[in-house]
Order: C-alpha cells, then sequence, then structure tokens
C-alpha cells in the first residue's frame, strides 16, 4: 500500500473511503476510487474484527462464568456432602451414648433386681432358721416335759412296786 492507501478507522475512515471511491469514479481516477473501496473494506473489516473480538471477549467471559458456576456447584455438593457425613456421624454418636446410657440403666436394675432377690433369699432362709430354732427349742422342751414324765411315771411306778428296779 502506499501513503495514499494509508486507512483511517472507524465512521471517519468509511466516510473518507467512500468519498474517495465517490471522486475517483467521478473523475475517472481508478486509483482512487480502488483506494476508496479498499479503505472502505478495511474499515468495515476492522469493524468485523473488533465485533468479533468482542463477541469472542463475551463468549470467554460466559464460559468462566460458566465454570465459576460448576466449581461453585461442586463446592456446594462437597460442603452439603461433608455436613451431612458430620451429621450422620453425629446421630450415630447419639445414638451410640443412648444405647450405653440403656444398656448401663438396665445392668443397674438388673443388679437392683438381684440385690433384691437375694435379700428376699437371705429373708426366708433367716426365717427358716428362725423356724428351726423355734422347733429345735420346742422339741428340747418337749423331750424335757417327756423325759420328766417319764421319771415321775418311773417314781409312781417305784411307788407302786418298789422290788421292781432293776
Amino acid at each position: 500500500m502506499s501513503e495514499n492507501e494509508e486507512t483511517s478507522g472507524g465512521v471517519v475512515g468509511r466516510i473518507a473511503g467512500k468519498a474517495k471511491e465517490t471522486a475517483g469514479s467521478a473523475l475517472g481516477n481508478e486509483e482512487l476510487a480502488r483506494e476508496g473501496r479498499l479503505q472502505q473494506a478495511s474499515v468495515d473489516q476492522e469493524r468485523e474484527a473488533r465485533q468479533e473480538a468482542a463477541e469472542a471477549h463475551r463468549r470467554e467471559s460466559e464460559a468462566q462464568l460458566e465454570a465459576e458456576r460448576d466449581e461453585t456447584q461442586h463446592e456446594r455438593e462437597r460442603l452439603q456432602a461433608e455436613q451431612a457425613e458430620k451429621e450422620r456421624e453425629e446421630r450415630i454418636e447419639r445414638e451410640r451414648a443412648q444405647a450405653e446410657q440403656k444398656a448401663a440403666a438396665e445392668a443397674a436394675q438388673k443388679e437392683q433386681a438381684a440385690e433384691a432377690q437375694r435379700r428376699v433369699g437371705e429373708s426366708a432362709a433367716d426365717a427358716q432358721e428362725q423356724h428351726a430354732r423355734i422347733e429345735r427349742a420346742e422339741d428340747a422342751s418337749e423331750a424335757v416335759r417327756l423325759e420328766q414324765e417319764a421319771r415321775r411315771a418311773e417314781a409312781r411306778a417305784d411307788a407302786v412296786d418298789p422290788e421292781g428296779k432293776s
């Protein structure tokens, strides 16, 4: 391109290109008309390039935003899973503690029942022992009474038959 073919961009460059093309056509200067068309085409290409760059930037921003949304969603899901796991572990720990408390309470209740049964058994044994002592005392008393009665009977018999002594 020559110095004459250098173009300026934007609306001014487009107008300048159109003016060159029109002037070149009107004057029969094909070189000037060609330069005008080239300037217009260059401005159009610059505009399209800017639009494509802007579109590419927009798409890149959207892609980055979508990637950030995906990352945020994955992080949210990870945190939810982490929270759910924590809550599950806490629930398991509560249930374990409740089971231990229940087992301890049942063990204490069984121990109390066993102690009560042991006391009842001891009371029954004490009562039987007391009853046996009373029976032995009654038997001993009866034996003494019978022995005394036998001595009296023997004494009466001796009084009736003094020779029957052996």
